[in-house]
């Protein structure tokens, strides 16, 4: 199976978080390489799971991946990112610069403005200057909200230099930009150049996905990304006669597809099948785009999973609302369900008596559609980018631009017009969220991890600011929004997941980070569980095997609390879908 006829020289797989980017982007860079071809794959997630499934450890430098000739994996690596480019700026400063004002420059350069714009400049040396070393470069990209951002980048700092000798305050140092002028524009030049890249738009045969997939493409289209394919993947056929689970699922799969957005419908497509098994591992991954040798993983055995007849979202919420109030907030890998879960424990506290506000911090969030309706006791919101930032510029302006000059204040206004100015509005906006749980029930449904991360990361960045700020001084009146991250009192995180190898060590991870910043997680759900289901499909119990060890991975070790929610044949959407959701 070629999903890619004639692949061009750079290829970015994106879409909705679960649908098979990381596996479809590994196996087509794998059978590149297979090939003859020399291949770089590169992940942009800062959550990428791809040194499990390859087994090689992911650094910031190509590494050769064993077993497969002419393929090397590189991962953008966030943090490694930024310390490369502080020390780039760093090495700008004239040999006269005090060590004071070293540290200051340093201190500048510690944001998660920083941050993005460090990884935003690896991923532009990719695309200049990797054509000579290799015939492909494979993105395999962070969940579409993310990548949306990555992918408008170049565009947007590329327009922002030009004609802008003084570079962006935010950002430290003149020459920590302009330096990186030309590459910036050669990336633009590469992405809009249709011989030279592809996107791939990864969707499953769901409504949801091949939504965000249709919006996806229209974005790309208006940022000049017009090259764009289709597959879609995990596809279901049902083998098994009168099975109501397969039946159920192949019928959910056919109504998706037969509804698929118009604007999708005129791309090329490919369809993968769902598979027996999970894509981890070099063999694994050769499979999933090879019909013949798919077939051979269709081991299947009947066992006694009575160990998995676990209580529901029910005794979740009820040990939830004994609080009183406070945050909750929803996290995990994209495609996991957090919107689902986030809104359903909203819906359970309402019906408890609680006033609730429900709020996303992901770009690409979908909380309305999902509630489709409102209910009496629970309002929502949602911390939009766009209006974060124009908020964020007003408030600037307002509050310093009152006392300057006509050519000051468009200076001013200049610097606000930077690309990171969005990072720190969208921070602010989440600070916000979470002090207004103070005195009520605030739900929060985040954005895919690697996005998330990136949060924390500028309300750790803050709080350390905080901290020198008033060093040798009282804090007493000092309260941080990490501080109330850090409290169990105030703050409850639930991780959500699937019982699948990647979503679960992709929660394993980011509990790691959560406790390293000293936050602990409340507890685990585990979504779309099927095991209760006593399907007899054969493809659907083989995939039982890999849900039992990964069950059995976190029930013995990973969640000090889970919680199981079965597999149901209609999305839970609307509030009475959530409410049966409850019942399960």
């Amino acid at each position: 199976m070629k999903l890619l006829p004639h692949p061009t020289s750079y290829l970015f797989f994106t879409g909705k978080g679960g649908v098979g980017k990381t596996s479809l982007s590994t196996a087509t860079a794998i059978q590149l390489a297979d090939e003859g071809l020399r291949v770089l794959l590169v992940s942009t997630d800062a959550a990428s799971n791809l040194d499990e499934m390859l087994g090689v450890p992911l650094r910031n430098t190509p590494t050769p991946v064993p077993g497969v000739p002419r393929l090397s994996v590189l991962n953008i690596d966030p943090d490694v990112a930024a310390e490369n480019y502080r020390q780039r700026v760093l090495a700008q400063m004239q040999d006269s610069s005090t060590d004071e004002e070293r540290k200051t420059v340093r201190e500048q350069l510690s944001g998660a403005c920083t941050t993005e714009i460090a990884s935003f400049d690896e991923f532009s040396s990719l695309l200049s200057d990797s054509a000579a070393a290799y015939d492909h470069v494979v993105f395999d990209t962070a969940p579409t909200g993310h990548t949306l951002r990555l992918l408008s980048l170049p565009k947007a700092w590329s327009g922002f230099l030009k004609d802008n000798d003084r570079g962006a305050s935010c950002l430290g140092p003149h020459s920590g930009l302009k330096m990186q002028e030309a590459r910036f524009n050669a990336a633009l030049a590469a992405l809009s150049d249709e011989k030279q890249t592809t996107v791939v738009l990864v969707a499953r045969a769901d409504k949801g996905a091949l939504s965000e997939a249709a919006r996806t493409s229209v974005e790309l289209q208006e940022l000049g990304l017009r090259h764009q394919r289709l597959v879609l993947n995990g596809v279901f056929r049902a083998t098994a006669p009168g099975d109501a689970v397969a039946d159920a699922l192949e019928a959910l799969n056919n109504e998706a597809l037969h509804s698929m957005p118009d604007v999708l419908k005129t791309l090329p497509q490919a369809v993968v099948p769902l598979r027996a098994f999970d894509t981890v591992g070099i063999a694994a991954l050769r499979s999933l785009l090879d019909d013949k040798g798919a077939p051979a993983w269709l081991p299947a055995e009947d066992v006694d999973d009575s160990r998995w007849a676990a209580e529901g979202l029910q005794k979740l919420i009820a040990e939830l609302a004994a609080a009183g109030k406070g945050l909750i907030m929803v996290m995990g890998k994209g495609g996991v369900g957090k919107t689902t879960i986030a809104a359903a424990l909203a819906v359970g506290l309402v019906r408890r008596g609680h006033a609730v506000h429900l709020s996303t911090t992901d770009p690409a969030a979908h909380l309305a559609s999902t509630l489709e309706g409102q209910l009496p006791g629970l309002d929502m919101s949602r911390i939009d980018p766009k209006v974060e930032t124009q908020r964020y510029i007003d408030k600037i302006m307002a509050s310093r631009g009152a006392d300057l000059d006509e050519q000051e204040r468009a200076l001013l206004l200049e610097d606000l017009q930077s690309p990171c100015t969005e990072e720190v509005a969208v921070f602010h906006a989440f600070s916000r969220t979470v002090a207004s749980a103070r005195s009520a029930f605030v739900v929060l449904d985040t954005a895919p991890t690697g996005h998330s991360l990136l949060l924390m990361d500028a309300t750790g960045a803050y709080h350390r600011q905080m901290t020198r700020e008033f060093e040798g001084k009282s804090t007493a009146h000092v309260i941080t929004p990490l501080m109330r991250l850090q409290d169990p009192d105030y703050t409850r995180i639930i991780l959500v997941t699937l019982p699948e190898t990647t979503p679960v060590s992709q929660a394993a991870a980011l509990q790691d980070d959560l406790r390293r910043a000293r936050i602990e997680p409340y507890a685990w759900v585990v979504n779309k569980s099927i095991l209760a289901a006593r399907t007899q499909d054969p493809v659907l119990k083989a995939r039982l095997q890999g849900e039992r060890r990964q069950l059995a991975r976190i029930a013995d070790g990973l969640a000090t609390k889970a919680f199981f929610i079965p597999w149901v044949a209609r999305p839970p959407v609307g509030v009475a879908g959530l409410e049966q959701l409850l019942k399960s």
